[in-house]
């Protein structure tokens, strides 16, 4: 099965000298890169949301393999939705599935189904895959969607349950966790919320950004996969987190009354 691009051409261009140019656009090709276990990346369009994902790629040390995590913007029968099998096309080529590293997960998560059309027209995690493939030729990944009815027992399950499949694996893995943060909110609204999200991320407390989330109302839409993430990360020996920019579509467009905040995460 080859899953093809649902939002070439509208989140990016489809053209692949296009969207290269406009990722080149976005990077930062002499940063100094940092290794990591985990890193957070926004799925806008990259109009809006590039540069802070272009950052995070350019400051990271890319392997070849990738768990991505993300919510789903799309309807969900189980609540947490992995493709096993298969490849991922895209303007810049093909990202293969892990298989094996998608066994060696999955068998330690009961809540875990393989619901590959809930991936067909979900864009949380294709738009990720450009700026990976501009810096590394071949990929492979193993794409979960997560939904928003996920509770915090699942996410703990499902973040152990990727830390063991890369221990198994014994292959370096990199964990994307792709999530906006405020979304319709007035610029200073947007801030004021997610630097309260943003402060659990970067003290590694899973529990406490889930929690904040749903107390204060912020409409960061990936906040379950980022809290799987982070689990996962600590379980893989993470102890500290890195900011590397903040900004939110006011920043591009100049309208601050109604805006959506962009995190980028650096998770080592």
């Amino acid at each position: 099965m080859i899953r093809q691009p649902y939002v070439a051409g509208y989140f990016y261009p489809a053209d692949p000298e296009k969207l290269k140019s406009m990722i080149r656009d976005k990077v930062d090709l002499k940063a100094q890169k940092n290794k990591a276990k985990c890193v957070i990346s926004p799925h806008a369009g990259y109009i809006y949301s590039g540069r802070v994902a272009g950052l995070v790629y350019s400051t990271t040390v890319l392997p070849e393999n990738y768990v991505l995590l993300g919510p789903s913007h799309v309807y969900m029968n189980s609540r947490i939705a992995m493709m096993k099998r298969g490849n991922w096309q895209t303007p810049l080529g093909i990202a293969s599935i892990n298989q094996d590293l998608a066994d060696l997960i999955s068998e330690n998560v009961a809540s875990i189904t393989e619901e590959d059309d809930v991936h067909q027209k979900e864009h949380s995690l294709e738009v990720q895959l450009p700026f990976l493939q501009f810096f590394k030729k071949e990929i492979s990944i193993v794409p979960i969607c997560i939904s928003y009815h996920a509770d915090y027992k699942d996410l703990v399950e499902l973040g152990k349950a990727v830390a063991k499949g890369i221990k198994k694996a014994g292959e370096e893995t990199l964990i994307i966790a792709s999530t906006d943060m405020s979304h319709q909110e007035t610029q200073e609204t947007a801030k004021e919320k997610d630097q309260k999200a943003i402060k659990h991320i970067l003290n590694l407390n899973a529990q406490k950004l889930v929690e904040t989330v749903k107390n204060e109302n912020i409409s960061m839409c990936g906040f379950q996969p980022t809290a799987a993430s982070i689990i996962a990360a600590k379980e893989l020996g993470a102890s500290k987190a890195t900011l590397v920019t903040y900004q939110t579509s006011g920043d591009i467009t100049g309208d601050f009354d109604q805006v959506v905040g962009y995190a980028g995460i650096r998770i080592n």
